[in-house]
């Protein structure tokens, strides 16, 4: 289904209704509201107007739309901040975050809870029950800003308390982080400081406890607002709408307590502005479509977060807040939305209905103009809802070939203690994801711990805290697995693992790292595999083993090493090892591997593949010989899709 985002306290009333049959006449059938409305329905303390929503609510519905009605915390109104000043968050300097824009509170503000939980729950029973509001979302794009984390008082105190919940004694903490060195110890939890502003680093024992702390935080903040929904809305269903790769704190554990999880799609801005890192030839190449592995590595990723997803903002043309802001090449609208269902989403919705020539996000384009018309984006809505309309039902989505083990915390830890500028956790996962689709596989996303019994190949790009859990899970795992560098190398507390790394990795790969090294930009290392030679940057190890290596640095120390189902590849791969190690390991395995020209791209849904052409040229699609094509044909337009059985 498709959906949209609109904001009837931006227009005059008369509007409304003309709205709400034009969206249902476009094929729009969910639109979401409120969720930046808490000025409007509190303006004063304690004085609520919900006329101007219960008429809204009810033009909607009457129109046959379902309303996704949005919690308001992420905009507390000045008259809060003023009674509240504590609610306010504060920056890595220990400045506060004032008012003027949004997401001004800390998750760790009692005050603010306890407004957040008076207001939600006015919300949920006014409306829980109504027969237009089919579901919820919760706040909007936690973390974003950089607010998941904050350092001022009322985080200071919630995170002593959150130690000495772990922790239970000053001694035990003492010793997990290792404050006999630099003579750091402590005598009770009241004397340790936030891991901010300090002299030289802090200790990284201290800085991921404070990132398991926050994310703590904003996953108890969800779930407070959740339990209330629950309690007054039943049977209507909760989701949140996510960022692109925002790993601040953990969207797995706090995705438990909801119904679906929502992503905010802007493949241009994200590839500008290098939400996953992008060459300055592809941002230029892309700039108009958004690289080709951009939005499907969140779908991917958001589906593992929650089987149920939506895309519950999706670019419609221009944004505002990217770099550089160009209008998306003719068509693009139509095939992100088709790309987001081959990938399984239930619902596309756009942002916005209509651009408002107001304020921070007047260049932000809508699917109508400032002047009332429509954009260039309501007409690609047009065509593909009628589109989805002719095509039968698409089938269920079938579990991917491959698995790619994703863990929150191991972006934590490599931001604390990179050891080396390039080591990004990100950029690590996002080869290996790169890899994969330039293959024309499918890929799903995993948590560590989570089984692995349906996959043929599993990835697991680096894990550096390796659990029990995850480790009966590779164990289990009837397929091949592949490990990068690094992982098993850090205990719980960020120590060196006992044994030397990859750890508890051992019992799976006889192998041990006693040397790592970091390179910078343009310092390579040469290694040797299936008769060619490779580069390798921004890391390598040294291993000990008694099995021979399957590929070598030049030095003669081992690079690869496979033994049974398990590989462990000693460096940073670059791409082009990555896609000639990976498609060999896959062709070996019987996985309908096909190379893909740059641009194109696969998926599949159930028996329906799906092709996509990023590129400025028509390609051939790698369909057999007689497929039935549902749209589009054997040559894929440029920025264009064809979908056929096979």
């Amino acid at each position: 289904m498709l959906g949209v985002c609109y904001y009837p306290e931006h227009w005059p009333r008369e509007r409304w209704a003309e709205d709400a049959a034009r969206m249902r006449e476009l094929g729009l059938r969910y639109v979401r509201i409120g969720e930046f409305a808490w000025s409007r329905i509190e303006p004063e303390p304690e004085r609520l107007e919900w006329a101007w929503l219960d008429e809204a609510i009810e033009t909607l519905g009457q129109a046959g739309l379902k309303v996704v009605l949005g919690t308001p915390t992420a905009t507390p109104p000045k008259w809060l901040v003023d009674r509240y000043p504590e609610v306010l968050g504060y920056d890595i300097y220990g400045r506060p975050r004032r008012f003027g824009s949004r997401r001004h509170y800390t998750f760790s503000s009692r005050a603010y809870r306890e407004q957040a939980r008076r207001i939600v729950t006015l919300l949920a029973q006014r409306y829980g029950q109504n027969p237009y509001v089919a579901g919820w979302q919760t706040d909007n794009e936690y973390g974003c800003h950089d607010t998941t984390r904050s350092y001022g008082p009322e985080d200071l105190r919630a995170f002593r308390l959150w130690l000495e919940e772990r922790y239970g004694q000053i001694e035990v903490l003492n010793e997990a982080w290792g404050n006999v060195f630099w003579s750091m110890v402590y005598r009770s939890f009241d004397e340790v400081e936030l891991p901010n502003q300090t002299v030289t680093e802090a200790n990284p024992a201290h800085w991921l406890d404070f990132y398991r702390f926050s994310s703590d935080q904003v996953v108890a903040f969800n779930r407070m607002q959740v339990e209330i929904l629950r309690a007054h809305a039943p049977g209507r269903f909760i989701l949140h709408n996510f960022m692109g790769y925002t790993p601040d704190f953990d969207h797995f554990k706090l995705a438990k307590d909801l119904d679906i999880a929502g992503w905010d799609s802007y493949p241009l801005g994200f590839t500008d502005m290098d939400v996953l890192p992008c060459s300055e030839e592809e941002k230029r190449r892309y700039a108009r479509t958004g690289h080709p592995d951009m939005a499907a590595f969140h779908h991917d990723l958001y589906r593992g977060v929650k089987p149920r997803w939506w895309v519950v903002e999706q670019q419609p043309g221009p944004v505002n807040w990217a770099h550089h802001n160009p209008s998306p090449a003719p068509g693009m609208v139509r095939l992100w939305t088709w790309e987001a269902f081959a990938h399984g989403a239930e619902v596309v919705s756009y942002f916005r209905w209509r651009q408002f020539p107001k304020a921070q996000e007047q260049f932000h384009a809508g699917l109508n103009r400032p002047d009332f018309l429509p954009d260039v984006g309501f007409f690609e809505v047009q065509r593909l809802a009628r589109e989805l309309a002719a095509l039968p039902p698409l089938p269920p989505s079938d579990p991917a070939p491959v698995a790619l083990v994703f863990d929150y915390e191991a972006d934590w830890v490599y931001r604390i203690q990179p050891q080396g500028q390039g080591f990004v956790y990100r950029d690590l996962v996002w080869r290996f994801y790169q890899a994969l689709r330039r293959l024309g596989l499918d890929v799903d996303f995993v948590p560590p711990g989570a089984s692995l019994r349906a996959y043929k190949l599993v990835v697991v790009p680096s894990l550096p805290i390796l659990r029990e859990e995850a480790l009966a899970a590779f164990q289990e795992a009837p397929g091949v697995l592949v490990f990068g560098p690094r992982t098993g190398s850090k205990t719980e507390s960020l120590g060196i693992s006992p044994g030397l790394p990859p750890g508890p990795l051992q019992a799976l790969l006889p192998i041990r790292v006693t040397r790592v090294e970091s390179l910078r930009p343009g310092l390579w290392e040469r290694v040797e595999w299936a008769g060619r030679d490779w580069q390798a940057g921004v890391w390598r190890e040294w291993i000990e083993s008694p099995l021979l290596p399957e590929a070598r640095f030049a030095d003669g120390r081992g690079a690869l090493y496979h033994h049974q189902r398990y590989g462990y590849l000693a460096f940073w791969p670059e791409l082009d090892f990555l896609q000639s190690y990976l498609g060999q390991l896959a062709g070996q395995l019987g996985l309908p591997v096909h190379p893909l020209p740059e641009g194109l791209r696969l998926r599949r849904r159930g028996g329906v593949v799906f092709a996509f052409n990023y590129s400025d040229r028509p390609q051939p699609v790698p369909a057999p010989r007689g497929a039935r094509f549902l749209l589009g044909g054997p040559v894929v337009a440029p920025y264009d899709i064809s979908v056929f059985e096979g």
